[in-house]
């Protein structure tokens, strides 16, 4: 083995090497190490398997190709797991408080196994929504050469009249239902269409933006948020992505080499080009603050100003990430976006290339006639789909989707549920109507705790066919899979005290996504006697995971980190 490759396990020497590491030498050869492999780079090979979602049930077979592909690249993989908790099944219950903190928890586990075994890099594969940020969190603590292997989306079901569904078809049919539309057969036929196999949800939902933008950010293999999960593809580029890793140690290039400023500007481009999830906000913010690049809402708007929302993709539109793989897949819409020099060619990617150059050979997604991205000449939003809102409800913030919106503002009064389960209830009940304004409070990250998604709210309320005709306010969250006139990430939030706390229902607010302001219509003087009024209330939990959570996280506006 010659000395330059030696020092490639700069870290991972302090683990193996003399006299004195015998004993750990001992131990790791009982794992299969052999003599020459104490002086490879010592890899980490995070897998998030799990069976317990279809997003990450097939991730052990890309774990053993990126090892395959790390061994020949001249290093030695070591796997080990990190937890999953998935979103679409933990919806619409206690469960889902534990789907944001997942995030922190992945990102810990990462830490804590490549810190611990000194590895000189780090891999990391995942499926469900939390893994993408998670993984990056993770790897950004470390600084070491890292990639991303996204497991792949799911391909769309066949419904039964025909048509394509995914898992916000059932959601929604469950509104359908109780609206008397639909019948209990016909959701029994969507649900078991829904989900034909394994991969990630299939629009442009939280799982396709997030990998998406670690892409654009140069942290995965170009193609791998737009490669399907059950393709002969997604295994190559797990094993190209293991020789790559080892490429990135012998240059030696960190993951913060590559998340920077101009890095994000990227990823947030491509975000608002494809229509991509709210939580892309939260996710991005969180990332920035892990690699030390300042990062604040206001640079997602002065994005969004400048950058059209193209893509035709769901919930806000008609495509799923499978049609977009058909006309280029999301190198050939980065393509197109440094030709309208709308992205940063500079930026260094895992190729060890810029993205410019990891383009130059990459037809432009209007290269060729198609339906799913629309021209920056007729897109689908001439500025981005992503308010950051502002006003007396929200005065640090709080984040609106508008992709596919006929009406972007609604005055109505306050229809105020302290809870998840109690607007849920009102809806099965009937009793949300046209011009209502619904406020979900105490379920931000330390009301919930956990800042829950409301899929299974917002889809119920489009099943009705209220999607239009209804403004919702939260401090929780909403899917990626969530459209319509929905606010989310409230700051502050009720549990600490924010606006949102002191509204009642009958009060007038005013959602305007075109101004960007959220106005609860209340003097100062009567919300002031309000605040007076209000009493803190204790964390819900009282010990565990949530309550470190809690006690712990900082606000949505700062991305609801716990470091």
């Amino acid at each position: 083995m010659s000395d330059e490759l030696h020092q490639l396990n700069a870290k991972s020497r302090m683990t193996t090497e003399g006299i004195g590491r015998a004993p750990n030498r001992a131990m790791l050869r009982a794992v299969g190490f052999h003599d020459d492999d104490f002086n490879r780079p010592m890899i980490g090979v995070a897998n998030l398997q799990s069976d317990i979602t279809p997003c990450n049930v097939h991730l052990d077979r890309l774990v053993h190709e990126a090892c395959m592909g790390i061994r020949a690249g001249g290093g030695v993989p070591q796997r080990f797991g990190a937890p999953t908790a998935t979103d679409g099944i933990m919806m619409g219950h206690q469960g889902m408080r534990y789907s944001l903190v997942s995030r922190e928890l992945i990102a810990d586990s990462i830490e804590c196994v490549g810190a611990g075994m000194n590895h000189d890099a780090m891999l990391t594969i995942g499926g469900c929504d939390k893994n993408m940020p998670g993984c990056v969190m993770g790897m950004a603590r470390l600084n070491i050469p890292g990639i991303f292997v996204y497991g792949g989306s799911i391909m769309p079901g066949i419904g039964p009249h025909g048509n394509d569904v995914d898992i916000v078809s059932i959601f929604e049919a469950v509104g359908q239902y109780q609206a008397g539309k639909i019948d209990e057969k016909e959701v029994h036929a969507v649900e078991c269409a829904s989900c034909p196999g394994a991969g990630s949800c299939g629009g442009m939902y939280t799982a396709n933006t997030m990998s998406s933008a670690i892409e654009a950010l140069g942290l995965s293999l170009p193609y791998s948020a737009s490669y399907p999960a059950v393709t002969a593809s997604k295994e190559r580029e797990a094993f190209l992505a293991g020789k790559a890793l080892v490429k990135l140690v012998e240059k030696n290039i960190k993951i913060h080499d590559l998340i920077t400023r101009e890095s994000l500007e990227n990823a947030v481009t491509l975000v608002i080009a494809l229509g991509g999830s709210t939580n892309a906000v939260l996710h991005l913010m969180a990332i920035a603050n892990e690699a030390g690049v300042e990062w604040t809402l206001d640079d997602f708007d002065r994005l969004g100003e400048k950058v059209p929302h193209i893509a035709d993709l769901k919930p806000g539109g008609k495509y799923v990430m499978f049609d977009l793989h058909r006309v280029g897949g999301t190198p050939a819409v980065l393509r197109a976006l440094l030709d309208k020099g709308l992205l940063n060619g500079d930026c260094m990617t895992v190729t060890g290339k810029t993205i410019a150059d990891n383009l130059a050979a990459v037809p432009s997604v209007f290269a060729k006639k198609q339906v799913v991205v629309k021209t920056f000449e007729e897109p689908m939003s001439k500025k981005g789909h992503l308010a950051i809102m502002r006003g007396n409800l929200a005065p640090e913030g709080a984040v609106a989707k508008l992709a596919g919106l006929k009406s972007h503002k609604i005055t109505g009064p306050a229809k105020v549920y302290d809870c998840e389960e109690e607007c849920f209830a009102a809806i099965q009940q009937r009793k949300i109507q046209k011009g209502d304004v619904i406020v979900i409070r105490g379920e931000g990250p330390v009301g919930g705790p956990g800042m829950r998604e409301m899929l299974a709210v917002t889809a119920a309320i489009v099943g009705q066919g209220l999607g239009e005709d209804v403004g919702l306010i939260t401090d929780g969250r909403f899917s990626g899979g969530t459209h319509g006139l929905v606010v989310g990430h409230v700051a502050p939030e009720a549990w600490v005290g924010g606006t949102i706390a002191l509204v009642h229902n009958g009060d007038q607010i005013t959602i305007d996504g075109d101004a960007k302001q959220l106005t609860l219509h209340v003097d100062d003087a009567e919300l002031e006697k309000r605040r007076a009024a209000w009493t803190k209330p204790e964390i819900r939990e009282k010990r565990g995971l949530l309550r470190k959570y809690a006690e712990t996280v900082r606000s949505a506006s700062q991305g609801a980190v716990t470091s």
